[in-house]
Order: C-alpha cells, then sequence, then structure tokens
C-alpha cells in the first residue's frame, strides 16, 4: 500500500492545506509542517504513511467481513463518500446523522424494517388497498426513511468501524462510537482535536479534490480486504471437491485386494 500513496498527488489535491492559524487546535502540532500566510500546511510525508497505516487497518476490518460506516454530512463531501463507499459496498450517512444511530441501534433497525415492509406492501398488492390519503402518506415515509437511512439498510449490525470526514462537524457520531468502543478513522483537519480518534488523516477536510484523493485511496484497501475475504471462502470449497475425487481409488483396491485374500 506505501508504495501506492505518491506525496506529489497528495499535493495535487490539496491535502496539505489546513485551516487558518488563529483557528487550529494545539494538539495537531505534531502533524503541521509550517505556517505560511497565516494558513497552516500539513506535513504529507505523514499524512501518506497515516493513510498507510489506516488502509492496513480498514483492509484486515473488511476481510473479517465487519462493516466500516462512511459519516460525512457536509456539502462537499457528501457525493464523494456515497460515491467511493458505495464501490465499496459499505454503508454511509450523508445526510443528517440520526440519533442515536449507534447507541439505539436497535430503534434504527426497526425503521430500516418499516422500509422493507412499505416495499413488500406495494409487491403483494397491500399498498392498493389503502385510500389514496393513506397511500401519500406511506409514500412521504418512504421517501423520508430512504433518504436518511436508505445507505445503511444492509447494516444488519452495528459497524465494525466508523470512518468520518471532519469529526467537528461529526462530533455526535465521534461520541456514539467512543461509548461502543468503535474504532474511528478520520479526516481530520488543523482545527480538530486527533485526540479522538485512533487511525488519524491529517489532510484537508473542506476541499473536494483532497477528501476525493484520501476517500480513493482507504476504500481501495476495503476492496482488496473484500476480494482477500471472497478468495479464502472460495478456497476451502475447492479443496474437498479434490479430496473426494481422490478418496474412492484406493478404497476400491483395498476392497478388492481383501476379496482376493478371502478366497
Amino acid at each position: 500500500m506505501a508504495n501506492n500513496i505518491e506525496v506529489k498527488e497528495l499535493l495535487d489535491a490539496g491535502v496539505h492545506f489546513g485551516h487558518l492559524t488563529r483557528r487550529w487546535d494545539p494538539n495537531m502540532a505534531p502533524y503541521i509542517y509550517m505556517e505560511r500566510n497565516g494558513i497552516h500546511i500539513i506535513n504529507l510525508y505523514k499524512t501518506a504513511a497515516k493513510i498507510d497505516e489506516a488502509s492496513e487497518a480498514l483492509k484486515k476490518i473488511a476481510a473479517s467481513g465487519r462493516k466500516i460506516l462512511f459519516v460525512a454530512t457536509k456539502k462537499q463531501a457528501k457525493e464523494i463518500v456515497a460515491e467511493k463507499a458505495s464501490k465499496a459496498n459499505q454503508p454511509y450517512i450523508t445526510e443528517r446523522w440520526p440519533g442515536g444511530m449507534l447507541t439505539n441501534f436497535v430503534t434504527i433497525r426497526k425503521a430500516v424494517k418499516k422500509m422493507a415492509s412499505i416495499d413488500r406492501m406495494k409487491k403483494d398488492g397491500t399498498f392498493n388497498t389503502l385510500s389514496k390519503k393513506e397511500r401519500l402518506q406511506v409514500d412521504r415515509l418512504r421517501a423520508k426513511l430512504e433518504k436518511n437511512l436508505g445507505s445503511i439498510s444492509d447494516m444488519t449490525r452495528l459497524p465494525g468501524a466508523l470512518f468520518v470526514v471532519d469529526i467537528t462537524r461529526e462530533h455526535i457520531a465521534v461520541k456514539e462510537a467512543q461509548k461502543l468502543n468503535i474504532p474511528i478513522f478520520a479526516m481530520v483537519d488543523t482545527n480538530s482535536d486527533p485526540r479522538q480518534v485512533e487511525y488519524v488523516i491529517p489532510a484537508n477536510d473542506d476541499a473536494s479534490k483532497s477528501i476525493d484523493k484520501v476517500m480513493t485511496y482507504v476504500t481501495d484497501a476495503i476492496s482488496e480486504g473484500l476480494s482477500e475475504r471472497k478468495a479464502a471462502k472460495e478456497a476451502p470449497k475447492a479443496q474437498p471437491a479434490k479430496k473426494a475425487e481422490a478418496k474412492p481409488a484406493p478404497a476400491a483396491v483395498a476392497t478388492e485386494g481383501d476379496t482376493q485374500e478371502e478366497e
């Protein structure tokens, strides 16, 4: 992975641009290279190393079969995160964070099941038996649920990790994950406290190019982990088949030998 992370690519994407120096969090000092025109510049060599570290960890989580929930509700990150997370077959939240999404997961799952039951109603014809007003209400409810929870409909249990773009903005999601000891991976800008996160990726979390670049690296690693999991699952299936083919021959020879001795 490390070889694939080019510092020049990060530079071209503007990953190094931090916030105004007066808006910084002193805990980000180890990741800051210098100050230029009143703006902090992030050390991209440290960013590259942290992307590599986070990618390896995410790859292992994906290979273990756990989901990684992506959280990014800011305008410039929403579409990028939705697209990249979908490609890697991972759940994501890009609308408002539903309070209790993690700490009250049972209730959230009920809402997702409600969405599925509306879909069943439409398939089996029950929906058509409702009055026009009721149908309109059900459609509105379905649209609302789809907007807020559609992207997590396949998440049947708590995620194995959270990936957050801008921990200051998504502080509620961060707090819920901390309560449940769910590891947090995040793009952390110079105005945020990196101590809240297990896997810090010091990076510009405001520019779409920067978000796109970091998201590409991490989701590629997740896809790699999923491929490894698939290959590991398929390997044992192939081995018993070969053994089964090989077994009958010796058994037949042994039986034949026994018969001759008896004679």
